[in-house]
């Protein structure tokens, strides 16, 4: 059974193409982690297929699957982004954003052949990916004396966190990374230490998935 803090994902970009009565749409589907990270891939497409007529798109983020956006770009009123967004939802997955470029092919396809065309391209581009179990993780930051050390360690083996950074000098500093779901356990076993403490950093700016 999955965790609250787990879900699927795509380990890395995968593309797809679907073609209909010379239109062509081009798919791209990214693993994100946040809407920093979205605007920052659609810009650079934007100007990569500056002249494409329409780059529409979907994306689902956080393992509750709870931020969500379907986008038409033009395009008639629910005949890009929700076929886009339900190939997503059809694959069961978060911290997913898929874009479908649009060339024009001189012929209208009509909403029915648009809503075909948008969730055909964007199932080629899932088909090719490669899906993962992840979690989501926080970053935490652990202050504490020397002769604590072994206890720190103890502490980042059993929970099997990840060491992001570390600095030996009078007060010793980690940045280690944590389940989600086991974030506040971690931080109430450090604040215990006396010598020790431990608190919540910024989150991860890498979209790489965490292993589930």
């Amino acid at each position: 059974m999955r965790t609250e803090d787990a879900y699927r994902t795509i380990e890395k970009r995968s593309e797809g193409l679907f073609r209909d009565r010379g239109s062509k749409f081009l798919a791209f589907a990214f693993p994100v982690s946040s809407t920093k990270e979205i605007k920052s891939i659609q810009e650079r497409l934007r100007k990569e297929y500056h002249d494409a007529r329409h780059h529409c798109y979907a994306y689902r983020l956080g393992a509750a699957k709870n931020e969500v956006r379907a986008n038409d770009d033009g395009e008639p009123s629910n005949s890009a982004g929700k076929p886009i967004l339900g190939q997503i939802q059809a694959y069961d997955l978060s911290n997913v954003l898929v874009i479908v470029i649009r060339y024009f092919g001189g012929t209208l396809l009509g909403v029915g052949g648009l809503i075909n065309a948008y969730r055909s391209a964007a199932a080629e581009a899932l088909k090719k990916a490669t899906i993962i179990d992840a979690v989501e993780t926080d970053l935490i930051e652990i202050s504490y004396t020397y002769p604590l050390t072994n206890a720190i360690k103890k502490i980042i083996d059993d929970e099997k966190m990840t060491v992001k950074e570390q600095n030996f000098t009078d007060t010793c500093m980690m940045v280690s990374e944590v389940r989600k779901s086991r974030t506040i356990h971690v931080l109430e076993l450090v604040n215990k230490l006396t010598g020790a403490k431990a608190e919540l950093k910024d989150p991860i700016p890498d979209s790489s998935p965490s292993p589930g």
